[in-house]
């Protein structure tokens, strides 16, 4: 089967840092965004963070500017792994939740239109606590 896999995440003292990555199980990341967003328990979806598929537009929702970083291995070597990454400085308690990665294209992925994304992940739990 073909979806995302993502990794990463744990439970982080505020101000801490967790570094999120997602990568393609069946298929090669190369061609398509890639997006970031969380949930958070009795929320609605947020839209994070969305990267293009050559790494050159880069999105991020206002409450994580200057604070998280998106960013991609798009080595076109034969075992290169494609991965995709989010970096989470100075987390805050509102940023706990389940963050997953979608890929599709960028007009999708950056638009948060997630019903029209190719694949998702199975998510992975951050939580910022003291």
């Amino acid at each position: 089967q073909l979806h995302l896999v993502e990794s990463g995440g744990g439970l982080v003292q505020p101000g801490g840092s967790l570094r999120l990555s997602c990568g393609a199980s069946g298929f090669s990341l190369h061609p398509y965004a890639v997006g970031w967003l969380r949930q958070a328990p009795g929320k609605e979806r947020e839209g994070v963070s969305g990267i293009d598929s050559m790494g050159f537009m880069k999105k991020y929702t206002d409450s994580v500017k200057g604070r998280f970083t998106i960013s991609r291995d798009n080595a076109t070597r034969y075992n290169a792994k494609n991965m995709v990454y989010l970096q989470m400085n100075n987390l805050e308690p509102e940023d706990t939740g389940v963050y997953y990665c979608v890929a599709g294209t960028w007009l999708a992925v950056s638009n948060y239109m997630w019903d029209l994304v190719d694949y998702w992940g199975q998510g992975t739990q951050v939580t910022v606590s003291s």
